[in-house]
């Protein structure tokens, strides 16, 4: 663009400080999502008696990070419409403030059932932050800017996805298993204090009237969803009466919702922009990338510290390479993009992403640190090349005015997509567990068995429990669990395929165009003529 052009799009001030407010909204988005991969760490722990943990079991553990993933999945879209609408700003800051309140008391908690409570208090702050980041970045910097900036945005997240299992290491080799929370809140007064002083404010400047129902039936139909989704991953089983009606309820719901926006003079989500092919692959790009990613890091986890034995710290270790690709390779992501266009780079990075979880066939029960490395490297620059142009897809097809909304369908199909994941994922791992080890439980008293197959974690405390009869035992657990994350691995690479399919079927290649015209038209939108309504 121009440099004629830019005083029109975003003020000198803005534009001169736009990489420092860049830097501050990283530090709100590096705190939410290094709280899902910290705690992931810190599971065993929690799950000790007192005075070492708070003797969550199983279950527990579950809902304490799926309490936050529904919540946060489920008030996405109306966080995203109330900062378009009172102002992206306000509500970044409200939610950073209700996310670090939620983190001082889940650091506390003292019992599971708090503890539960109080990551949904997190998931509820968290909701607010997520859009409102990726919205203001829309508004402070320039088109041709943005998929540096977006790049960057990207490489943060995997940094933080990364980076969280090294801090949770470390924290609990020295502190007790609250202090994975209480980290969070520094972070949240640093980032709020430089928030008020550099952040500017914007909103869309023509917000119409409110939409109510539409409001309502996203959030009904996304917590619907999301909850049955959970349950099936938690119960191993999709055919569960209570799993198979509330995910139907959820998709009727939405199905209203859609139905109801067609309709609604002023809808809270103009769903026309669905019609745009390369709209749709984008968000089918993110949401499938992060079904295969979240599904297979959850497991990965387990793998590493009850396989091979790791401590939290080591295991957090031989995932940096991950952390290490995406923070190098996402803000360069837009070079390629230039060079081959969105659909070559998009899709080659899912189909990366599925060789490599293909390369989880290579695992056992004594893989080399060094082969883990390789493939958690080769995830991450995988990874660096399909969120970034991605994004930069969808966000472009959007008037800045509807950022926070974008921003919202963003994350949206990011976390159902993760959500979705863990879940049937999850449920796939846990069932071909349970397959692999029943017929080695015999030396487990009837009354154990059923929590001796749950996992291999339980099966291996089982065994420690037994003494020298529960020897036995150890190896075909991990034999199984091993067999059981083969499995696992080529559903997440069949996923990733569906991806790569339907980004080099749908997305723009090179020399056909960037993913929206310079002016971000979109059926019945005016053009983006101007920048949001600022507050500077």
């Amino acid at each position: 663009m121009p440099d004629k052009d830019r005083s029109q799009r975003v003020s000198d001030a803005v534009h001169h400080r736009r990489w420092l407010i860049l830097t501050i909204l990283l530090f709100s988005l590096f705190v939410v999502v290094l709280d899902n991969s910290i705690l992931n760490v810190a599971l065993k722990t929690i799950a000790a008696p007192p005075p070492t943990g708070i003797g969550a079991s199983q279950s527990e553990l579950e809902w304490a990070i799926n309490s936050y993933t529904l919540v946060f999945a489920g008030l996405l879209f109306t966080a995203g419409l109330v900062g378009d609408r009172v102002g992206r700003k306000g509500t970044l800051l409200c939610g950073m403030v209700v996310f670090g309140l939620g983190s001082l008391l889940s650091a506390f908690s003292g019992s599971p059932g708090q503890l539960i409570g109080f990551r949904t208090v997190m998931g509820l702050g968290g909701a607010f932050v997520m859009p409102a980041t990726l919205a203001i970045i829309m508004n402070v910097f320039e088109r041709a800017e943005q998929p540096k900036a977006l790049g960057i945005w990207s490489g943060a997240v995997g940094l933080a996805i990364a980076v969280g299992p090294i801090t949770g290491g470390l924290l609990l080799e020295h502190f007790w298993w609250g202090s994975v929370f209480l980290v969070n809140v520094p972070i949240v007064i640093t980032a709020v204090i430089a928030m008020v002083l550099v952040v500017p404010d914007s909103r869309d400047p023509h917000p119409g009237r409110l939409d109510p129902l539409g409001v309502l039936l996203s959030m009904g139909g996304l917590v619907l969803l999301v909850y049955g989704i959970i349950k099936g991953g938690q119960l191993a089983s999709f055919g569960s009466p209570l799993v198979w009606a509330t995910m139907l309820g959820g998709l009727l719901v939405l199905g209203l919702f859609v139905r109801h926006e067609l309709r609604v003079e002023n809808p809270a989500l103009d769903m026309r922009y669905f019609l745009d092919p390369r709209f749709s692959a984008a968000i089918c790009a993110v949401g499938l990338a992060f079904f295969a990613l979240m599904g297979v890091t959850f497991f990965m986890v387990f793998y590493l510290q009850s396989v091979l034995g790791h401590s939290p710290l080591q295991a957090g270790l031989l995932l940096l390479p991950l952390a290490a690709a995406q923070m190098f390779f996402s803000p360069r992501a837009r070079l390629v993009v230039d060079r081959l266009g969105t659909r070559v780079v998009c899709g080659g990075g899912l189909f990366l992403v599925g060789l490599t979880f293909l390369g989880f066939l290579s695992l056992d029960t004594a893989s080399d640190p060094w082969l883990l490395c390789l493939l958690f490297f080769c995830q991450g620059v995988a990874m660096a090349h399909v969120m970034p142009p991605a994004t930069v897809c969808i966000m472009s097809n959007l008037p800045r005015s509807k950022a926070g909304s974008g921003a919202a369908v963003n994350n949206i199909f990011r976390q159902v997509g993760g959500a979705m994941g863990v879940a049937i994922l999850g449920s796939l791992l846990s069932t071909s567990y349970r397959h692999g080890i029943e017929g080695h439980l015999r030396v487990v008293p009837r009354s154990q068995r059923d929590t001796a197959g749950e996992s291999v974690t339980a099966t291996l405390a089982v065994a420690q429990r037994l003494g020298p009869a529960g020897r036995a035992l150890v190896q075909p657990a991990k034999d199984a669990f091993v067999h059981a994350m083969h499995v696992t691995a080529v559903g997440a690479g069949l996923a990733a395929f569906l991806g790569a399919a339907v980004v080099l079927a749908f997305l723009p290649g090179r020399g056909r165009g960037p993913c929206a015209d310079d002016d971000r038209a979109t059926p019945g939108s005016p053009p983006a003529t101007g920048r949001d309504e600022p507050d500077l």
